[in-house]
């Protein structure tokens, strides 16, 4: 299931090489974020998954002067990596990262989904713009820059497919199986709103990683999306 990227959000690699060796075939796409990156063992696990034939998603939120985040992505290129993000930035940053990317998809991180309207007006964001506003202009701004699509909620997915169309990726983290009542991702979402939102991707990290039977409940995430893709 390639829809699923599972947020390897773990301390060390050997943690995370038991989660890939327990999902096993079921599971193709990884997230890898900075606390793995902060273990020192990060492209360890990089290697180890493209050996198993994975998709890693490179999930660093970069965001630097122009040509530090060139430098930074063309070093990412020697290590394959499928999936990249960066924060939605001026449009020379991102062009910039656009032109050298290669084969990298690079996808904005619009709004964090941890944060709502009260977060935005104490980061001193102006009160008359509306959260979702603000992530559909940060969204033209990648899309014009040339990155390949957005981190955005699957709340925010159906008005930015509405905006512009269908040919560009939205990864939607924040997804829970079934109806969110209490979360602390703000703009979390289930698994049937985020694909009938037409999100491209859906990431899913604590309910498949702390549950009892990681296995189980990966394939009740697969279960799920492919009975939404049924349903839409």
């Amino acid at each position: 299931m390639e829809k699923l990227i599972i947020a390897l959000d773990v301390a060390n690699a050997e943690n995370a090489k038991r989660i890939i060796n327990e999902l096993g075939d079921d599971i193709v796409f990884y997230k890898l974020g900075l606390e793995l990156m902060m273990s020192g063992q990060y492209f360890e696990i990089v290697k180890y998954l493209k050996n198993n034939n994975k998709k890693v998603f490179a999930d660093l939120k970069l965001y630097d002067i122009t040509q530090t985040m060139v430098r930074c992505v063309e070093n990412l290129k020697q290590h394959q990596i499928d999936m990249l993000t960066i924060h939605c930035a001026n449009d020379e940053i991102m062009r910039s990262v656009a032109r050298i990317k290669g084969d990298i998809k690079v996808v904005g991180v619009s709004v964090l989904t941890n944060l709502d309207r009260y977060d935005l007006t104490t980061m001193g964001f102006d009160q008359k713009i509306t959260l979702e506003d603000l992530v559909e202009h940060k969204t033209k701004m990648a899309l014009e820059a040339g990155l390949d699509g957005v981190v955005a909620s699957a709340q925010e997915a159906k008005k930015l497919r509405d905006s512009f169309g269908d040919n560009f990726l939205i990864v939607t983290p924040g997804i829970r199986l079934n109806a969110v009542i209490v979360d602390d991702q703000k703009r979390s979402a289930n698994v049937a709103q985020a694909i009938a939102n037409k999100a491209s991707y859906l990431v899913v990290g604590r309910p498949i990683l702390q549950s009892n039977d990681i296995k189980a409940s990966a394939l009740q995430f697969i279960k799920a999306i492919n009975e939404a893709y049924a349903n839409y």
